[in-house]
């Protein structure tokens, strides 16, 4: 009988441990990630009017931390154009300067001459993130 107790005893001393422990946890930290963009430094696609450009893949440039799977696509595509997307693996993390890159697919479809500003798109769920492409059709590329 003894033994019983002293087992009881030291099993609820365990599981009290175990909940003031859980209890002061100090919850884990927010992800921090951003969609790196360089503002004069735009990714930059240039075509011959009316030619296209099938099954190739943009740079998603990331810095920081992310817990989940991050979803990238494109938006504002000439028309006709489409993106596949692309995904960052999460969990994972790029530090100290250093940036972690991820592939966008996408087709673009020819169109007449003229520029058009594009974005990747990124999401985790909670928050979305989007960098310009100027996708141009010009002769002088």
């Amino acid at each position: 009988m003894k033994t019983t107790r002293r087992v009881a005893a030291l099993i609820s001393g365990l599981i009290a441990a175990c909940m003031l422990t859980l209890v002061g946890a100090t919850p884990a930290s927010a992800a921090t990630w951003t969609l790196m963009h360089h503002p004069g430094h735009e990714q930059r696609v240039c075509l011959w009017p009316n030619t296209s450009w099938h099954g190739t893949y943009l740079h998603a440039p990331f810095q920081g931390v992310w817990t989940t799977d991050i979803d990238l696509s494109m938006r504002n595509l000439p028309p006709g154009s489409y993106s596949n997307g692309g995904l960052m693996q999460g969990p994972g993390s790029s530090v100290d300067g250093t940036s972690a890159v991820a592939a966008v697919h996408v087709e673009i479809v020819g169109a007449p001459a003229g520029e058009y500003i594009a974005e990747i798109w990124a999401d985790d769920g909670t928050e979305t993130q989007s960098i310009p492409v100027i996708i141009t059709f010009s002769e002088n590329c």
